[in-house]
């Protein structure tokens, strides 16, 4: 669209400077993908150029497809986001709250002032956190021999929570258990289930937990920033984990995940499949912290994600991140989004009916250079809208 031709040259430009390796962007309302573009490569070794259709880690834009999974069972009366959710998973049923260290060096743990929900779970409030942002994490698993979850052990789910449950806003991997208790509440695999009631009716083929030959054919390599330019990065994750991670665990494509995001614009429906009712799409883009506010996430692991700084004020619904107050960009109070670490980046702007999609496959998250692409990017569909 004309609208939209300014995108492309923002998007060469990054590349030819050597901001990103490669990007890939899309824009679209309710009922047509009104721009898509893709610039740079998707392999810097090869020369594969970067297409909208390359596949890549979405890390945690996963969170969002996870919750719309766990509210379809809550649709269902499978799941509830208020009841405990120990008597479904046993494990959180048990779990602590780590209050530090005695003088010989064990944890002092103790029962959580008020059972763990699927709400918490979804919300960020249970009392799970990241090594990446929360150096307690980090420390508690190198005491213990915690396996790090990047080894997708089951194990390295069953770390302590750092507060009670319900108390505060701090990110972490609540939402890779709503991914267990989807799986317990429905039989199912998480990969198996949301490809059955949410990938195959929405279209998104190219979008699991496992990618066949022809998406790895089309898979874009993960870089680290340097200071002279970009090194490759492996995360090192298996390739059969013990669970399929929905905190994190997704590859997709821009393409795919802008039908994600059209399917919350259109109230749940998308591709002639209601997969959500519109009054619980109504209710995951409701703030659900109350008085409680997002807050900032400190450089722990430096190499792995920047410090984020949010906008004030932010709020978080099941499982988006919600701005209560206009953004500089032209993003509508009231919008949904997140992101995934390896810098792809997405927004739902229900009041204006537009949503953006944008993906590169670089470290650390909230990488400057990226990030401020990201923003011009936004910044550009809303002048062209």
């Amino acid at each position: 669209m004309a609208g939209f031709s300014s995108i492309s040259d923002l998007l060469t430009r990054a590349t030819v400077a050597g901001d990103v390796p490669g990007v890939a962007v899309s824009v679209a309302n309710a009922n047509d993908v009104l721009f898509e573009a893709a610039e740079g490569k998707r392999d810097l070794d090869s020369g594969a150029p970067m297409g909208v259709d390359t596949v890549v880690r979405i890390a945690s834009m996963t969170k969002a497809v996870t919750g719309a999974a766990a509210m379809q069972l809550v649709e269902q009366g499978k799941l509830s986001l208020d009841t405990p959710i120990g008597p479904l998973l046993p494990e959180l049923g048990a779990v602590k709250v780590l209050d530090g260290y005695d003088a010989d060096g064990k944890p002092r743990l103790r029962t959580p002032k008020r059972p763990v929900t699927l709400r918490h779970l979804l919300t960020h409030t249970s009392g799970h956190t990241y090594d990446t942002w929360n150096a307690k994490n980090g420390e508690y698993r190198e005491r213990s021999g915690m396996p790090a979850l990047t080894t997708g052990k089951l194990a390295s789910l069953d770390i302590p929570l750092l507060f009670d449950p319900g108390e505060r806003w701090e990110y972490g991997i609540g939402i890779d258990w709503a991914g267990r208790a989807i799986e317990a509440a429905s039989g199912l695999k998480l990969d198996d289930y949301m490809k059955r009631y949410l990938f195959d009716p929405l279209g998104m083929a190219d979008t699991g937990f496992r990618i066949g030959d022809g998406q790895r054919a089309r898979l874009a390599s993960l870089y680290l920033r340097k200071a002279d330019g970009y090194a490759p990065f492996d995360r090192g994750r298996p390739e059969k984990p013990e669970f399929d991670g929905g905190g994190g665990g997704l590859l997709s494509t821009v393409k795919d995940y802008t039908k994600f995001t059209q399917m919350i614009l259109r109230k749940g429906k998308f591709n002639g499949a209601q997969v959500l009712k519109p009054a619980t799409v109504e209710l995951m883009s409701q703030n659900a912290l109350g008085h409680v506010n997002v807050t900032r996430l400190p450089a722990v692991i430096p190499h792995l994600s920047n410090a984020v700084d949010f906008t004030a004020g932010m709020k978080w619904g099941l499982t988006f991140m919600i701005n209560p107050k206009p953004m500089a960009t032209g993003r509508s109070p009231g919008s949904l989004a997140w992101a995934g670490l390896m810098n792809s980046y997405y927004w739902i702007d229900p009041a204006k009916g537009i949503a953006g999609v944008y993906a590169t496959q670089i470290l650390p998250f909230c990488d400057v250079k990226s990030l401020k692409l990201f923003e011009e990017f936004e910044a550009a569909v809303y002048r062209g809208i």
